[in-house]
């Protein structure tokens, strides 16, 4: 009996197929076979007028791969839809399902949430049927972005040659802009600190003013600041309060995508899109010794879940490697945005330690996995515990601060303490009543600072607390808004690898005219309520063309007021005239990028090249030649830094 099984990625396939033996063929779909059509009112591929019915086609791309799994299709006795555990994923096997005429009765539908042998055998001896309510949200939020997308776009190319607009990228470029904004409008205030420095054994030790007559200190000029310092350098400190208590600092839980594309940003400086690529590489499989096999597990996710199996093996390998102290009981906490579909990213088996296969792994992969290893075994450890020193010293009115810690059970950080710092801060032993003297008492002039331009993780944890699309988007969102010329990637004062998006001209203006006409539908909380009820299409609680409907009874109106009163921009004059006509010269967007023409067109049709601007020098210098190093961008539009001799 000859069986196949259908993937949508060929190293996948690859994988998968070492495990089933010879009696099952698995083939890749390469992604989705099919999409909505072009054609149809407003080229849309869906009827509005007749409760939104899609229209698919094949992708064109795909001819080669459908005419190959047509083949097989038809020569299999059974066949497995395996393509990945998420909405996506689910869409991916309906399509080839409903493409081939399958039988969506039948129990054809395979899920794993791991590449490894037993996960995999196990589901496959185990099917289910396709989910139609995940089918279904699928579809709803694919109508929704092409409606959005191609009359949105439509309109911003028409009135201010934007290049397009979207349901959750126009609301990641809002966030971006608002920052900017915050940031111009900003006042600093001044305001000062004050510290003592203190000595005792030889140990030196600083305390800070925290309050005033029993409130918080509030010193906003140099002369309230030198009125306070000049009056405590009269008088003595006195020890009025000590704290001493033991703390904790449980453990942070497993990795969802955001939070590790967040700290792969932070940690490793990746970016997203690389972060997914790469783990996509880990999740799909990696030989290593003991053959080919998935190292991590589904990496597109928002759960916290781990299973009891793994649980129960991370805690047996805690207590032989490390002892039976450091084992813990790790019980997640469900994100109140989750869809909880499948397992949070671990490793799959917990004896595949980061270094037994570091010489299989390309350095980034293996500093990914470590990140990815390291989190999900601490997740299963005891909080770490130190000794927490706070002492208050009184002069007059004034109320200082100092604390110290030292740690007395590392816990969780015997493995993790190379991704958290825990530093130990000494302080002498000192008694109530003590007296103390101060050897120099500092006051120092501050300005309140703006708020921080976004990073990527920042970006990516905004949109997920405002439940602004969903794990498997982030990082088409961020690669988009940059390939749309929308925002750069900037140098930031934060470091000299800390990268932070600055929006250009046309991503303001693009905001800004979204702001005027669509305020109601391109915010963060319309496009956090349209995910819930995509969530809730998928649970079977809502009904997707009742979802649409309301959606399109608030849009098509605004849309109709836009055409009818968003003004067109004018196009940028050069501030030279047309050697044939006399007109203005004007720069023009066209299909290869922006030109000169004349501000008569169509009447007189001259056309210029723009003149090519020298690139603009980072102020870094190349680490291999010594050249300055520049700024360009790729053929997708994005921003690199690259050697001025290239």
């Amino acid at each position: 009996m000859s069986k196949l099984v259908i993937v949508e990625s060929p190293s996948k396939a690859k994988t998968i197929e070492k495990y089933l033996g010879k009696d099952y063929e698995v083939v890749s779909s390469k992604g989705h076979i099919r999409d909505l059509a072009t054609t149809g009112k407003g080229g849309l591929g869906v009827d509005i007028e007749h409760d939104f019915k899609p229209t698919y086609i094949d992708n064109f791309d795909k001819k080669d791969v459908i005419s190959d799994l047509d083949k097989k299709i038809k020569k299999a006795d059974k066949v497995y839809l395996a393509t990945d555990p998420d909405r996506e994923g689910e869409a991916i096997a309906w399509h080839i399902a409903d493409r081939f005429k399958l039988p969506l009765d039948d129990k054809n539908r395979v899920v794993f949430n791991e590449i490894t042998q037993p996960v995999v055998t196990s589901a496959i001896n185990n099917p289910s049927q396709v989910d139609m309510k995940m089918v279904s949200s699928q579809e709803t939020r694919r109508i929704l972005d092409r409606i959005i997308g191609f009359k949105l776009s439509g309109l911003l190319k028409s009135k201010i040659k934007s290049r397009s607009a979207g349901r959750v990228q126009s609301v990641a470029l809002k966030l971006i802009v608002d920052r900017e904004d915050e940031i111009k409008a900003f006042v600093p205030e001044e305001y000062w600190t004050i510290t003592a420095h203190f000595e005792k054994d030889s140990i030196p030790f600083e305390a800070s003013l925290n309050k005033i007559k029993g409130k918080k200190a509030k010193v906003n000029n140099e002369s309230e600041a030198l009125t306070i310092t000049n009056s405590c350098q009269q008088n003595d400190f006195v020890v009025s309060e000590i704290k001493d208590e033991i703390k904790q600092k449980a453990p942070k839980p497993p990795y969802t995508t955001s939070a590790l594309q967040q700290d792969a940003a932070n940690k490793l400086f990746f970016s997203s899109k690389k972060t997914m690529q790469i783990a996509q590489k880990l999740y799909e499989g990696v030989s290593i010794s003991t053959g080919l096999t998935g190292l991590i597990t589904y990496m597109r996710t928002d759960s916290l879940r781990m299973s009891d199996v793994f649980t129960a093996q991370g805690y047996n390998f805690i207590v032989n490697n490390y002892g039976k102290d450091y084992a813990g009981s790790y019980k997640s906490k469900t994100n109140k945005n989750a869809q909880d579909a499948h397992e949070a990213i671990r490793p799959t088996n917990i004896e595949n330690t980061p270094e037994s296969i570091k010489e299989y792994l390309s350095n980034d992969e293996y500093k990914l996995y470590k990140m990815i290893y390291y989190r999900a075994l601490a997740a299963m450890m005891k909080a770490s515990k130190y000794q927490a020193l706070s002492i208050k010293l009184e002069n007059g009115s004034y109320e200082f601060g100092a604390s110290g810690r030292r740690q007395v059970f590392d816990g969780y950080l015997k493995v993790y303490g190379e991704y958290e710092s825990s530093e130990d801060k000494e302080l002498p032993v000192l008694t109530e009543k003590e007296n103390l003297k101060a050897q120099k008492i500092e006051p120092k002039q501050h300005f309140t600072e703006p708020p921080l331009r976004y990073t990527e993780a920042r970006l990516i944890k905004t949109m997920e607390e405002n439940g602004i699309g969903r794990p498997s988007t982030y990082a088409s969102i961020i690669d988009t808004i940059q390939a749309r010329d929308y925002v750069t990637l900037e140098k930031s004062s934060e470091g000299s690898r800390v990268r932070v998006f600055v929006p250009t001209e046309q991503g303001v203006l693009t905001t800004r005219k979204l702001d005027e006409f669509f305020s109601g539908i391109i915010n963060t909380k319309y496009t956090a309520n349209m995910e819930s009820e995509l969530d809730q299409i998928a649970e079977g609680q809502l009904d997707h063309v009742e979802s649409l409907t309301k959606f399109y009874k608030e849009f098509q109106p605004l849309m109709d007021n836009a055409y009818e009163h968003m003004e067109k921009a004018a196009p940028e004059k050069t501030g030279e005239i047309c050697p044939n006509c006399g007109g203005d010269l004007v720069i023009r967007q066209g299909k290869y990028g922006k030109f000169i023409s004349c501000s008569n067109y169509p009447k007189c049709t001259y056309t210029a090249n723009l003149p090519k601007e020298a690139p603009e020098e980072t102020g870094e210098m190349c680490p291999e030649c010594g050249s300055p190093l520049v700024k360009r961008k790729n053929r997708y539009g994005s921003t690199f830094i690259g050697c001025s001799n290239f």
